[in-house]
């Protein structure tokens, strides 16, 4: 059988970039670290209202400058709403919800993470600037999600 010289060469090229891929993935997992998302915890999303720290949604601080906002997703709200936190906080973000998949994106921040019946997210961010920072949920969750929204007012 008889093949294109140019149809070789596109064959090979397929095969190098392809390579090129896998070590790059290789790499980005043992040099820098990566590793796919997975859950901080479990909780059962039946009685998640009732099992802390979902029992009583809000914002601790554990440390000096140091918060933990708990955050229970429903159809089509955040509990709570909204939080306050002063300029150089850090606060660590422990979320879940309660009935569907939704979403949390923090704006102007690193924060962005699925809300998973039955798992618990988690994630960090440090607020170095004054302001108020809008989250929203960005997974479609029904025909009220546009009203899923809250915000951070950094002070």
């Amino acid at each position: 059988m008889k093949v294109e010289f140019y149809e070789k060469v596109f064959v090979v090229l397929t095969v190098i970039v392809l390579a090129v891929g896998l070590v790059t993935i290789g790499a980005s997992v043992v040099v820098a670290g990566v590793h796919v998302p997975s859950p901080a915890g479990r909780v059962d999303p039946r009685t998640v209202a009732e099992t802390p720290p979902f029992d009583q949604p809000g914002l601790r601080e554990i440390a000096p400058g140091q918060y933990e906002a708990v955050i229970l997703a429903r159809v089509w709200y955040f509990d709570p709403k909204e939080i306050r936190v002063p300029a150089g906080s850090t606060v660590t973000f422990r979320l879940t919800s309660a009935d569907v998949v939704h979403g949390f994106e923090l704006q102007n921040t690193p924060i962005n993470g699925m809300l998973i019946p039955g798992q618990v997210t988690t994630m960090t961010t440090t607020f170095e600037k004054p302001g108020e920072y809008l989250f929203i949920c960005h997974e479609y969750c029904g025909i009220g999600h546009h009203t899923m929204y809250g915000r951070v007012v950094v002070e």
